[in-house]
């Protein structure tokens, strides 16, 4: 087994070059995120069947029929789809349990914005990200995974650090694999991935794990949204109580600027990204701002200024 930092075009391409050579009739994926969506887009580029044995559930990657590619700095490239989700994929949970606690924390900050990218996206009668319509069931599952999240996440994380594989860590596992998975892949994506998508263009973030972007990416998105005091309390105490970030220092930017926060605004208000599901128009000055907002929001609730 070759190790694999990120789902980079270069990784993909090097993958590729010892499936066709060796002669490997099906491409299997045990691993996190990165794994997973290199070995799916191996398999789609050379004609073969995959099977996903995810061993951290980190991220929402291990059932949808899509990846995430990286340049090979690190910065966010594009949305690759599949014509077909992977053949199999098959879940052991005590190997979930076994892997370090930040890893499931961060796939709840990833499933974290499942419903909240799904309601926009609905709102504006966007395609889903298979191309069609987004459907009841889609959003039915989006709202079961933020549901559970809410009801078992601070449980499960305090339960596997100490070791027990117990109802509700089973709850988030299904939450951060099947549910956001297919829950988003339904419905759609809106301003959080954007954000994270945007915060790779910054290599002070690059340290960070997907799941971690994403969830300060849900934040701004409420911020954006100018959500109701209430659900932001509600998601900004959730992220604190599991040690989600939600502050840019927390990802690993000392000191936030305004022309680092544009930085990441225009990217993720490129024309090919998810932005424009949000239900009214976005510029770059206002995901600036909503930057802003959301990291001086983080830091009046972890009362550290």
């Amino acid at each position: 087994a070759l190790p694999i930092c990120i789902s980079s075009k270069g990784e993909i391409a090097k993958m590729k070059a010892i499936v066709e050579e060796d002669s490997i009739d099906a491409v299997v994926a045990v691993g996190g995120g990165s794994a997973v969506d290199t070995a799916k887009a191996t398999a789609y580029y050379t004609g073969k069947h995959v099977v996903i044995i995810p061993t951290v559930a980190a991220t929402d990657a291990p059932c949808t029929g899509l990846s995430v590619i990286y340049n090979d700095d690190g910065s966010f490239d594009k949305y690759l789809f599949y014509p077909t989700n992977p053949d199999a994929v098959m879940v052991d949970s005590q190997v979930i349990a076994n892997a370090p606690v930040r890893f499931l924390v961060a796939g709840m900050g990833d499933a974290l914005g499942t419903y909240f990218e799904g309601r926009a996206s609905i709102r504006t009668e966007s395609p889903s990200l298979e191309g069609t319509g987004i459907t009841r069931a889609g959003m039915a599952l989006a709202k079961l995974c933020y549901e559970t999240l809410m009801a078992d996440g601070v449980k499960a994380k305090v339960a596997l650090e100490k070791g027990a594989l117990t109802p509700a860590v089973e709850h988030i596992i299904e939450a951060n694999t099947l549910l956001s998975g297919i829950g988003f892949e339904s419905s759609g994506l809106a301003a959080a991935h954007a954000i994270h998508n945007g915060l790779t263009m910054l290599p002070e973030c690059h340290g960070m794990y997907h799941g971690e972007k994403v969830a300060f990416g849900t934040i701004v998105q409420l911020v954006l949204e100018d959500a109701p005091t209430e659900k932001l309390e509600e998601v900004l105490g959730f992220c604190i109580e599991l040690g989600l970030p939600v502050t840019m220092k927390e990802l690993g930017v000392a000191e936030l600027t305004r022309e680092q926060a544009m930085i990441v605004a225009e990217a993720a208000c490129a024309p090919d990204d998810t932005m424009c599901n949000m239900p009214f128009e976005v510029t770059p000055e206002m995901v600036a701002n909503a930057i802003l907002g959301a990291d001086a929001l983080g830091h009046y609730y972890l009362m550290d200024e």
